[in-house]
């Protein structure tokens, strides 16, 4: 019988794997070509194509250049080791799967190369590009034109090209060792290299080869030693009192000397293991590694240890006293703090008549409106519609009215999709696309408990002309928005309330400059690939005229068309030459100055105003220098960026503007309006309170014995214990000053303690001579000043002010709510005045009314229903000078009384009853979204209050 032998047919591989293999590639090189492309398109709307440019082409050379050098060291290296293998080999014993790992790589050593390749020169490159802005700062450096005290190098080296060498270092370190790694497995896998016991088997190609390539990785390290001494003036040491990022006695006189010395002992195992290429006895190089180690262990341990334990420390206040000196210096150039003029204050506490007399330019310039509870009125009065919104904090300007420098409390009209009853996309992307005008009142009086509105309404009316009100661009516009069509298509863009036909909503068309163009079908499909929105393809709304609005916000716009900016989390918006435009700050920083200390931002700057609920903090983000380099502002109906050197000596900003020319123009070009409106930023100021609470010392005994800290005080009105106090925008006049200056202030009080220990202000208008100008007012030693904490308890347990709040604090139908506690050098002396508004509870439509002002000079406390009337209280019944509150009743109605009985007075009721028929008309005019008439009728109303309080003699 014969057997025939059948041979399984071999099964096709399927195709499913690869063809879902090659559409993920696809779809994945498509998306990054979408991100990459509508960025381009994105730069393009914006004028500033060549930031775009140079930072694609830029990480596209390191990704490039970094990754082949990173591939062809590992793969050059495990080619090589292949190469030397040796032409013939035992069989390893008793080790099946090392045969096999031989069978594979021999079998698959070309496609084993490519994918490592691949592999570590995607890792190489990645890494190398996401240093794009360490390469251009050092590609570009400028020079600061001041050394450093210890090396003798120009500032630019520490700041520009320190970190640069650092990083080609690391790379050049991490890349020879993968591929020493690599042919050392080669090498084993295929026999040269094995170890047994008793016997060293390694071929001499083998051993030619890792001797060389360990050399060369040790001269590497020996690099990374000798920069690590300049490290030293840019690391943080802890003293008995106090921490420094400085250069110490132990770096100095241990771990500098150290670092060299390891640098040597370094090439001097490189030179072993080279000369092991010929030996061929590992023992030595093996020898020296070790003793590389153990000197290692003594210089950059033991020894520095020793010597802060045994030397230092018990000498550490005279020893350390040189270096404490260059950290001081350092330290306050590196923040603009190094002419802060610090004068002694022996502050009057004693009230008496007439003693504001001299002071009394300075009282029309005190903030009663406080920005972070006014918005909710804003709100109530100003909304008209619920998609409407203002910010939680609304900002302080000024503004000139009447031939008068005004302070302002400003807020812009923002969209707020959330409130969008119909939250259809087409609502969401194409009808609501914008807010709608600015809304100002002044800064330092109220009428009736309520904003003295210099702008309001829509559309706008008052002091101010804004001609395009309209605001495409804003701090709430956190979604995009497609806008434009061809020219006479019907709008479908909601523009205002009121206005339209019968009364209905007026329609408007965006026609602006800004906006990236997604006619074209190939960029409608670019655009629904990077939002996922399949919308964007079908909807009809989309025309070729059409524009996509996105990165909409003032910070997001500026921090792309100038990523090696920091910005300021407070932009605020202004009129400035006819336009509605938000102003931005924008800050140049390293972590990399010299001997300065290192703070982090986030923590500098937060305080009772920065919770996440209210702005957006700054990231965590350490630093050792910054400058206010320029000044940005962002068009709100076009969205155009306009970026302005401020600082034109800051060697980082003019770095920058080397890498990316033309994108700053020179401060000569900012118009006079423009500057009316700059002030000095909100988070410079925080940061160099943060560092003057320590550095106002000059003295090198004296700020390490830490005897005279300062520390910021918590805000005793909302900070709940835990958040610090925020610095104030208001006009003050300094003692021995002429006039009163717009300025941003803050105060501090001793460490532990809660009494006032100095008064810091800056000139903050960027019109002056002396814009910048920083200067503290040091309390006595002998006085105990109050602070703002034992201020704050001090009216809260006052009499007079317990009895005039007493119905607002046991659970009536209104509360009180404290405003800012502002203090102000005055009179000889410091004087606190707080707002104190009332507000109804449980009504939706509440909003806090200013009713009291109280003020505390020295001991005494009073309080009125004006500034006026508190600070005659306080100085023995006449302050001495005028508020300017003429004609400006700040006056609210207190728990309504018991009535006693019926008004006989005919006049009285009848203008009592005109009065409520105009607040009913009011009211009615507020729910129609017409704030014209609802502003007519509530003072109409207000007149016939007047009337009847007349016509009853009062």
């Amino acid at each position: 019988m014969s057997s025939t032998t059948v041979r399984p047919t071999p099964r096709r591989r399927g195709a499913l794997l690869p063809t879902v293999a090659v559409m993920a590639t696809l779809v994945v090189l498509f998306t990054l070509f979408s991100g990459i492309w509508t960025d381009r398109l994105w730069y393009q709307s914006l004028g500033y194509s060549t930031v775009f440019s140079t930072q694609l082409f830029t990480r596209l050379g390191l990704f490039v250049v970094f990754g082949l050098v990173m591939a062809l060291v590992v793969v050059g290296n495990i080619a090589l080791a292949y190469r030397l293998r040796p032409r013939f080999r035992a069989a390893a014993p008793n080790s099946e799967l090392l045969e096999r790992s031989r069978d594979v790589l021999e079998s698959r050593l070309l496609r084993i190369l490519v994918v490592l390749g691949l592999v570590v020169g995607l890792f190489g490159g990645a890494s190398a590009a996401g240093n794009s802005a360490t390469y251009l700062a050092w590609r570009n450096a400028t020079p600061f034109g001041a050394t450093d005290p210890q090396f003798g190098l120009d500032l630019s080296f520490f700041v520009f090209d320190y970190p640069w060498w650092r990083m080609l270092a690391s790379f050049a370190l991490v890349a020879v060792l993968l591929g020493a790694v690599g042919a050392a497995v080669v090498h084993y896998l295929l026999g040269a290299l094995r170890y047994q016991p008793g016997q060293q088997l390694t071929s001499r190609a083998a051993q030619v080869h890792l001797s060389v390539v360990l050399g060369v990785a040790l001269l590497v390290y020996a690099v990374q030693q000798y920069l690590d001494q300049y490290g030293f003036e840019l690391s943080t040491k802890s003293l008995s009192n106090a921490t420094m990022t400085a250069l110490s006695y132990t770096d100095d006189n241990a771990r500098v000397i150290g670092r060299l010395i390891l640098a040597v002992i370094a090439v001097i195992c490189a030179l072993v293991f080279f000369a092991n290429a010929m030996v061929r006895r590992w023992a030595f190089p093996v020898l020296a590694v070790a003793m590389m180690v153990l000197s290692g262990l003594i210089l950059s341990a033991l020894y520095p240890l020793g010597l802060q334990l045994f030397t230092v420390n018990p000498n550490e206040p005279d020893l350390e006293r040189p270096y404490i000196e260059r950290h001081i210096a350092a330290t306050r150039t590196a923040y603009g703090v190094a002419d802060v003029e610090i004068e002694n204050y022996s502050a009057e506490t004693t009230a008496e008549a007439g003693q504001l007399r001299a002071d009394a330019e300075a009282l029309p310039g005190i903030r009663l409106i406080d920005p972070a509870i006014i918005g909710n009125a804003y709100e109530q009065l100003q909304q008209v519609r619920g998609y409407y919104d203002f910010a939680d904090v609304v900002d302080v300007d000024r503004y000139t009215i009447d031939g008068q420098e005004t302070d302002a409390v400003v807020a812009a009209r923002e969209l707020n999709s959330d409130n969008i009853e119909n939250q259809s996309w087409n609502n969401l992307k194409t009808v609501y696309t914008h807010g709608y005008g600015l809304v100002a009142a002044y800064g330092n009086r109220a009428v009736a408990g309520e904003p003295d509105w210099i702008v309001r309404d829509i559309p706008p009316r008052g002091e101010l002309n804004v001609p395009e009100p309209r605001i495409y661009f804003g701090e709430s516009m956190t979604d995009y928005a497609i806008v434009g069509a061809p020219a006479g298509t019907e709008p479908i863009e909601l523009d205002t309330p009121g206005g339209g036909e019968n009364g209905g909503p007026q329609l408007t068309t965006y026609d602006g400059r800004g906006g990236v163009p997604i006619g074209s079908l190939f960029n409608r499909v670019l655009y629904a690939m990077r939002n996922t929105d399949i919308n964007i393809l079908l909807s009809e709304r989309v025309n070729p005229e059409s524009k996509i609005l996105y990165d909409r916000t003032p910070r997001e716009r500026v921090q792309r068309a100038a990523p090696w900016l920091t910005v300021d989390q407070d932009t605020y918006p202004a009129v400035v030459d006819g336009r509605l435009v938000w102003i931005v700050d924008g800050y140049t920083t390293s972590d990399s100055y010299p001997n300065s200390q290192r703070i982090d931002l986030n923590e500098a700057t937060r305080d009772s105003l920065t919770a996440p609920s209210l702005v957006t903090a700054q990231p965590p983000k350490p630093l050792n220098y910054i400058r206010n380099s320029v000044k940005a502002v962002v068009d709100a109906y076009d969205g155009t960026v306009r970026l302005y050197a401020w600082d034109e000596t800051d060697p980082v900003l003019q770095t920058w503007q080397k890498a990316f020319p033309g994108t700053v123009q020179p401060k000569s070009e900012i118009s006079e309006d423009l500057l009316s409106h700059l002030r000095y930023p909100e988070d410079l100021f925080k940061v160099q309170r943060e560092i003057l609470g320590r550095y106002h010392v000059t003295d090198p005994a004296a700020w390490y014995q830490g005897n005279d800290l300062w520390r910021i005080p918590e805000d005793p009105v909302r900070g709940g214990g835990q958040q610090k106090e925020s610095p104030y925008y208001l006009s003050i006049k300094w003692p021995g000053d002429d006039e009163p200056v717009f300025s941003q202030t803050a105060t501090y009080v001793p460490n532990e303690r809660a009494n006032l220990a100095a008064y810091m202000a800056v000139n903050a208008d960027a019109s002056s001579p002396d814009y910048g100008r920083l200067r503290i007012l040091r309390m006595s030693d002998t006085q105990q000043i109050p602070g703002p904490g034992q201020t704050f308890n001090e009216i809260n347990t006052n009499v007079t002010v317990a009895e005039r709040l007493r119905p607002f604090n046991n659970q009536g139908a209104a509360t009180a709510v404290y405003g800012n506690l502002l203090t102000l050098p005055i009179g000889g002396g410091l004087l606190y005045t707080q707002p104190i508004y009332t507000q109804r509870q449980g009504s939706d439509g509440s909003y806090p009314a200013l009713s009291f002002v109280v003020a505390r000079f020295g001991e005494t406390v009073g309080i009125g229903t004006t500034l006026q009337e508190a600070l005659d209280q306080v100085f023995g019944g006449d302050a001495g000078a005028d508020t300017g509150e003429e004609g400006v009743d700040g006056e609210q109605p207190a728990e309504p009384s018991e009535p006693t009985g019926e008004v006989d007075n005919p006049a009285a009721v009848a203008a009592l009853e005109s009065a409520e028929a105009a607040f009913e008309d009011a009211e009615t005019a507020l729910r129609d979204g017409d704030l014209a008439t609802y502003q007519q009728k509530t003072d109409e109303a207000r007149a016939r209050i007047e009337d009847a309080l007349e016509a009853l003699g009062r």
